[in-house]
């Protein structure tokens, strides 16, 4: 009897320990969530599309986006420049019920991680011309193969992910509108457009909200970080000599990040007002 009671309370401490492993597993398994993410979605006005994100190869570049999602600062942004064959661009800008539109909040910048090509369908940082490490809060969709080019400007352009299933076929589309030129020294050189045309431009008729192309928000779906393990993006072949690199002009994709003074006089009128001109 002496012995079976000893067996009974050893297995009731191995229950107890059981248990105690399952209810740390099963917290971990709900902080998940809010911990890390490897799939998001964009919710826009053109359709809803799904971004595989590189947890693990480039960890601190999704933290910093993650970080962006999390605190709901790409809600009602916009895609403020799309150039065919090239780029889509967008999270620095966002619609607020009201124009003029507002620049989303800048977090501190973060380091370069150059891992992967800039292929057609992968997302990337915006960042400041000439300084590899001053991606922010903006990031771009390759809408082709720019890996000739970005992965070896500025210290390489950071990609981040990849879009999946058909989502670039939403992504083409926000590159073949109408676009804006509000000028030179702007970020809005590149302005795509929804329902609106030159002669629209041209007659001075207002743009509402109707017209821009809204993010209306991006969320995580799946924050299992194994779950690009079958993606198979192709890695750069550049390899930065210096933190120099081939630096490009503010408010491009490479200058992303930079702000912009008249971002005040947008839409204070009709943009007929600021000279726009069909792309």
């Amino acid at each position: 009897m002496f012995l079976n009671a000893i067996n009974q309370s050893k297995h009731a401490v191995t229950n107890i320990k059981r248990h105690i492993k399952l209810l740390g597993l099963s917290a971990a398994l709900l902080a998940a969530p809010q911990a890390m993410a490897t799939i998001v979605q964009f919710q826009t006005v053109m359709g809803d599309f799904q971004v595989n994100l590189y947890d693990k190869a480039t960890p601190k570049t999704v933290e910093n986006f993650l970080t962006y999602v999390k605190a709901g600062a790409y809600s009602n942004s916009i895609i403020h420049r799309a150039v065919p064959g090239f780029i889509v661009q967008g999270g620095g800008f966002k619609y607020d019920n009201k124009f003029p539109l507002v620049e989303v909040t800048q977090n501190a910048a973060v380091i370069n991680e150059p891992v992967y090509a800039n292929k057609r369908g992968t997302i990337a940082m915006a960042k400041v011309g000439g300084n590899p490490n001053s991606a922010t809060n903006q990031w771009f969709f390759n809408s082709v193969d720019n890996s000739g080019n970005l992965d070896s400007q500025n210290g390489g352009f950071t990609v981040f992910g990849e879009v999946t299933g058909n989502g670039m076929a939403i992504v083409d589309a926000m590159a073949a509108l109408n676009t804006f030129n509000l000028g030179t020294n702007s970020a809005f050189t590149d302005l795509p457009l929804r329902n609106y045309t030159t002669a629209d431009a041209n007659n001075n008729v207002a743009v509402t909200d109707k017209n821009l192309v809204m993010i209306l928000n991006i969320v995580i779906i799946d924050a299992n970080v194994d779950t690009a393990a079958n993606l198979t993006p192709a890695k750069t072949t550049y390899t930065p000599t210096s933190n120099g690199g081939g630096g490009s002009s503010n408010n491009s994709s490479g200058g992303g990040g930079g702000s912009t003074g008249l971002i005040s006089l947008l839409f204070l009128a009709a943009l007929g007002t600021f000279g726009f001109r069909r792309k």
